[in-house]
């Protein structure tokens, strides 16, 4: 027979272990969400980059060069504004579900999260740090197709020749 106190304790681990299994299972869940919207917003940002770029080259036809460097000027500072949407993205998802204190709390951790910085100086509530591991994990990826748009824009219609410049 197997003494009671040994039983309450199975008991509670057993009961601890099923909610940490259901936090795990809500980070993953809520991860995927997010890291589907950012991909999203990145699919559609680049897209939108592309556009403007094209239509501000078309516009302001100027000598060779300087229409390349002002499609160069456009695709970095559309990275930028669509990386930034991003992590505002994932700051808004944090602040939604209670994991900081503030929102400028949840802006400054998922810039640096995001960026894959980790200082580590400001941590998320224990229950949502796999999250957190997610985002750092989606900031690396997006910020590696950005590298990858930018580097064929650069080649395409950039300033820089294949073969020339690298």
């Amino acid at each position: 027979m197997v003494p009671k106190a040994v039983r309450i304790a199975i008991s509670a681990n057993l009961k601890s272990n099923n909610l940490e299994l259901l936090l795990m299972f809500i980070n993953l869940v809520l991860g995927t969400v997010i890291i589907s919207g950012t991909v999203l917003i990145h699919t559609f940002g680049l897209m939108g980059v592309t556009r403007v770029m094209s239509i501000l080259v078309d516009r302001f036809r100027m000598h060779g060069r300087r229409s390349r460097v002002l499609a160069m000027i456009t695709i970095v500072f559309g990275l930028f504004v669509v990386m930034t949407i991003e992590v505002w993205f994932w700051a808004f998802s944090y602040w939604i579900i209670g994991a900081f204190g503030s929102f400028e709390e949840a802006l400054y951790f998922s810039t640096v999260t995001f960026s894959t910085l980790g200082y580590g100086d400001l941590i998320p509530h224990q229950e949502w740090r796999l999250l957190a591991g997610m985002e750092g994990i989606d900031g690396f990826l997006l910020i590696g197709w950005s590298t990858a748009y930018l580097i064929a824009a650069s080649t395409r219609v950039g300033p820089f020749e294949s073969g020339k410049h690298f």
